[in-house]
């Protein structure tokens, strides 16, 4: 790092690279993205002459070792993430990584491991937390609104599943794990984060949408989950329910909704997100009657615009200090990040129990979970 600059390099040119990552990095002041890696190299050139990237490459190695950086951006499929991320530690690099952080537990924990005795900075995009609602949300519970948590209830509902194509998602050689690692990561960050540490879990998977047996190669591969409920066990005695499916028919432009409940001896906190023009959050506490809308405050708003979700999601993530641009500020801060690879640890822990409660029938203890 030079001058409170930081060089970056981006691993993978994918939409979500183009759409989040490069833009936040764009408009960051000290951020310099001097290198870009994609499999593609005529894809990742593309990406780089849009947003003036000087050095192309199509191995990540190579970047790594021959690009003058500070850190990276792991933005690829999750097989990818852990060879990834441990060659960057090798060369001192902070790492950010997409979610889920690797394949098991046992990688997620060496490279936090790894992460931590080297003093690097990393993070793990969990996006839904950075949201307005989610932040007003742990704000509220932080501030005892619910008074004793009683249960929650966590729905994810998209519709990308329903054609039964092949997709990397549900490949178990390149995903890990189906929609419960793609999708219920992010609730499962969001439950531990509200409402503490979950000490045990029972879940079902779902597969009700054929698909190819073939991958695009010809080979057969194992066909991962398409739903799944999770139980939720909290060390407070709270219980949890989370839902999350990919075959839900969803009419908004962003082709997916949220709804989550939360009750405790208190009172009762709603959010629901139908990612088009309503991100809300109701509520009440015992005594107050009806429940009623809670306006989001200002200081949590910030400059994000407030016309359609999808804005503010944007802006969110491209203009505010959330995510990526985070990641820059806390390198330059030599500040704690969070979610981070601990976090990124933990949560992979979680989807090995469900994974074990499903392949067992059972219930299980996260405790149980060594590796």
């Amino acid at each position: 790092m030079t001058s409170n600059t930081v060089s970056v390099g981006i691993v993978g040119a994918s939409w979500w690279a183009d759409a989040m990552h490069l833009p936040a990095l764009a408009s960051h002041p000290a951020a310099r993205t001097v290198a870009i890696c994609g499999r593609n190299r005529d894809n990742a050139q593309q990406m780089a002459d849009t947003w003036g990237i000087p050095q192309v490459y199509t191995d990540y190695n190579e970047m790594i070792d021959c690009a003058d950086l500070d850190a990276i951006i792991i933005a690829t499929p999750n097989n990818s993430h852990y060879p990834i991320a441990m060659k960057a530690f090798e060369k001192g690099l902070h790492v950010l990584c997409e979610k889920p952080i690797a394949l098991t537990y046992a990688q997620a924990r060496e490279m936090a491991e790894r992460a931590e005795a080297l003093n690097l900075k990393t993070l793990v995009p969990f996006t839904y937390s950075f949201m307005p609602t989610a932040r007003y949300l742990k704000e509220l519970i932080d501030g005892g609104y619910l008074g004793q948590p009683y249960h929650l209830n966590m729905r994810y509902y998209t519709g990308f599943a329903r054609a039964g194509d092949y997709l990397w998602r549900f490949d178990r050689k390149i995903a890990g794990a189906g929609i419960v690692g793609d999708l219920g990561s992010h609730f499962l960050y969001i439950a531990e984060w509200l409402f503490g540490e979950i000490n045990a879990i029972t879940c079902r998977l779902g597969f009700s949408v054929p698909r190819p047996p073939l991958d695009p190669t010809g080979k057969a591969y194992d066909i991962l989950d398409d739903s799944c409920m999770l139980t939720l066990e909290f060390a407070s005695g709270a219980l949890g329910l989370i839902h999350c499916s990919a075959l839900c028919y969803e009419d908004s432009p962003f082709g997916q909704t949220h709804h989550m409940e939360f009750h405790g001896s208190a009172g009762t906190l709603c959010n629901f997100i139908d990612w088009d023009k309503i991100q809300q959050i109701k509520g009440a506490r015992v005594g107050e009657g009806m429940i009623r809308e809670l306006p989001i405050p200002e200081h949590i708003w910030g400059v994000a615009r407030r016309d359609t979700v999808h804005n503010t999601y944007r802006d969110i993530f491209r203009s505010e200090d959330f995510m990526t641009r985070g990641f820059i500020n806390g390198i330059i801060s030599d500040s704690d990040l969070t979610p981070n690879f601990q976090h990124g640890a933990r949560i992979q822990r979680l989807l090995s129990a469900a994974l074990k409660s499903h392949e067992s029938e059972r219930r299980v203890l996260v405790d149980s979970i060594k590796a």
